[in-house]
């Protein structure tokens, strides 16, 4: 399988760090890719017509792409360790989508920054991307603690990528002020070897 990849997206942490977790990296070879919505770069749009990474190639089917999709594949050709049995994966497959959101927004400000004019920038908007981040951020804290310290399954993968991702781009949001029971999850789950092998280069 080729995983087009880059190292900085926090998607494609998800996935490596599923692979690390269930032992599937030798059998997966990493395809860099890099791009913005302006301009796709080297990103595999052939593969997935988005112009978005992570995308699978695979020697028996179409391409896969979107992160969710991708890492449900990998977990089942596992035997499926990270994403449980109903009703228990309602909550997971929840608190994923609760990550996702998180990134989507952290997203958005990095490329109205990066990609936008100057002159065309508009606050508001990205304060209102970080008003998303921050409710998230709240209910992880108020409801899904006990979650995330049960057994390993993919929200929990799902969350530490998000954390680490509004660490690395948005540092200066302090996003453990206020949550310490979050804090101090995180803490302990950015120590796993499979987050460590996948720290984003400064």
């Amino acid at each position: 399988m080729r995983l087009y990849h880059s190292p900085t997206s926090p998607y494609v942490r998800k996935v490596m760090v599923l692979l690390h977790e269930t032992g599937q990296l030798a059998d997966v070879t990493l395809v860099p890719a890099m791009g913005t919505p302006v301009d796709p770069g080297t990103m595999p749009v052939a593969q997935n017509p988005l112009g978005k990474i992570p995308a699978l190639e695979r020697g028996d089917g179409p391409a896969l792409y979107d992160s969710r999709v991708i890492c449900r594949f990998l977990d089942a050709r596992a035997g499926g360790r990270l994403y449980p049995e109903a009703p228990h994966l309602w909550e997971t497959l929840t608190l994923e989508a609760t990550a996702d959101g998180i990134l989507d927004a952290a997203i958005l400000m990095v490329y109205e920054s990066r990609v936008r004019p100057e002159e065309r920038r508009y606050e508001p908007w990205v304060e209102g991307q970080w008003a998303k981040i921050a409710r998230a951020l709240d209910a992880l804290e108020n409801r899904w603690m006990s979650h995330l310290s049960g057994p390993l399954e993919m929200g929990q993968v799902a969350t530490g990528c998000a954390l680490g991702y509004v660490d690395f781009r948005h540092p200066e949001r302090d996003w453990r002020a206020g949550r310490p029971a979050l804090a101090e999850w995180f803490a302990g789950f950015a120590g796993r070897e499979s987050m460590q092998a996948t720290v984003p280069p400064a």
